[in-house]
């Protein structure tokens, strides 16, 4: 549904604020944040704002900041006045999501206050660890997510968890600027392998770096970058030591406007996620032309279909992996067409047109709802209404 230009004029743009991590905390959230920011500061029809969850406080408090505690309690009192002050002006609130405390922290209050001051909310929850939230947290994630106007998750994955626990979760695709990734084949194949995620537990970059050691024994002259930062940086180092690896570099976090020069110096893209819901490093890799091997956790079934567009195999499972990607070293054709497989993929599932469509529709809708009745619709409702403007 088009947001028409006479409605738009009599009525005024629709103000919508997007609640997310700013990009000073480099991860999936606030890369898709800036993205949407991006696609959509310049629609006719909106009127877009940004509350950082991790405002950065003025002059001399700035640096109560740097001390431990302390910057949690002063951060998130200046996260929740700049809710009270800001989100009376606005129409829709849209707030990005993660699971756990920081779902309690950052946006539990935007959805209070968001009801408080009769305002449209969409939670954007993203995180894969959504099912263990929704089960342990009984009281403070459920509950409180029926509150919001609407829910809206980046996958199929996602919604099918959030259906288990009776919540309607509506599918809609990350935005992917193809034009920042060139698309090369590799021909040959070099051993050049390439892993960007977070140094923390439930990433398991420590399965990646066993994966490495198998591979290495049998091509001495393959090399391995890691990219990103974490509290397991100085652990996963030692593992590289005690494992022997030769050519393995972790070069900690990488700006996101120097990835697609990453992702084009690779050959072969490892993941080794426990937990996750749809990677945007595997569908960047996808889009590059880099073959991906991955475990199979969470939600990355549902973006990589082993054979086709990738190979997948069980987490935690080093010798499989390293297996998968030598076979790929050594079956050029299959690397080729796997890799031409995910680009068409990507091609048809994040076109930056019909997604950025998909969010105006979502906002009009929310918008025009509000202006009539004056209190927020019913999440249900909302999340069909767009399935049904979707098959049109």
């Amino acid at each position: 549904m088009m947001i028409r230009a006479d409605r738009t004029a009599k009525e005024g743009r629709i103000r919508v604020c997007i609640l997310a991590p700013s990009l000073r905390l480099l991860g999936g959230q606030s890369r898709q944040a800036a993205y949407l920011l991006e696609t959509l500061f310049h629609e006719p029809a909106l009127k877009m704002s940004f509350i950082p969850h991790d405002p950065i406080l003025p002059g001399v408090l700035r640096r109560l900041q740097g001390v431990k505690y302390v910057r949690t309690i002063v951060t998130t009192a200046m996260y929740l006045a700049l809710l009270a002050v800001r989100l009376p002006r606005v129409d829709v609130v849209h707030a990005f999501s993660a699971s756990y405390y920081s779902y309690l922290l950052s946006v539990l209050p935007a959805i209070l206050f968001a009801r408080v001051y009769h305002k449209q909310v969409v939670l954007n929850y993203r995180s894969g660890e959504a099912e263990d939230h929704l089960k342990r947290w009984r009281l403070t994630a459920a509950p409180t997510m029926r509150l919001a106007t609407a829910i809206v998750v980046p996958s199929d994955y996602l919604a099918d968890v959030f259906a288990r626990f009776g919540l309607v979760a509506h599918p809609l695709a990350n935005i992917l600027d193809l034009s920042l990734f060139r698309f090369r084949q590799r021909t040959p194949l070099r051993p050049v392998f390439l892993c960007t995620r977070l140094l923390e537990p439930l990433y398991n970059v420590g399965c990646v770096l066993r994966a490495f050691a198998a591979i290495q024994k049998r091509y001495p002259e393959a090399s391995l970058t890691i990219a990103g930062d974490g509290s397991m940086r100085s652990e996963l180092e030692q593992l590289s030591l005690d494992l022997g690896l030769q050519r393995t570099e972790f070069i900690g976090k990488v700006p996101y406007e120097a990835m697609p020069r990453l992702y084009d110096a690779a050959d072969v893209y490892l993941n080794g996620n426990t937990i996750d819901n749809a990677p945007a490093s595997i569908i960047e890799s996808f889009a590059s032309g880099l073959p991906v091997v991955s475990t199979d956790a969470g939600g990355i079934p549902y973006i990589l279909t082993h054979e086709e567009t990738g190979l997948m195999v069980k987490c935690d499972d080093h010798e499989a992996m390293a297996a998968s990607a030598m076979r790929l070293l050594e079956n050029g054709a299959l690397a080729s067409r796997l890799a031409r497989n995910a680009r068409a993929w990507v091609e048809g599932a994040f076109s930056q047109v019909a997604v950025r469509q998909q969010w105006l529709s979502l906002y009009e809708r929310l918008s025009g709802e509000q202006r009539t009745r004056n209190h927020p619709v019913d999440g249900e409702r909302t999340c069909e209404g767009i399935a049904e403007e979707g098959a049109r």
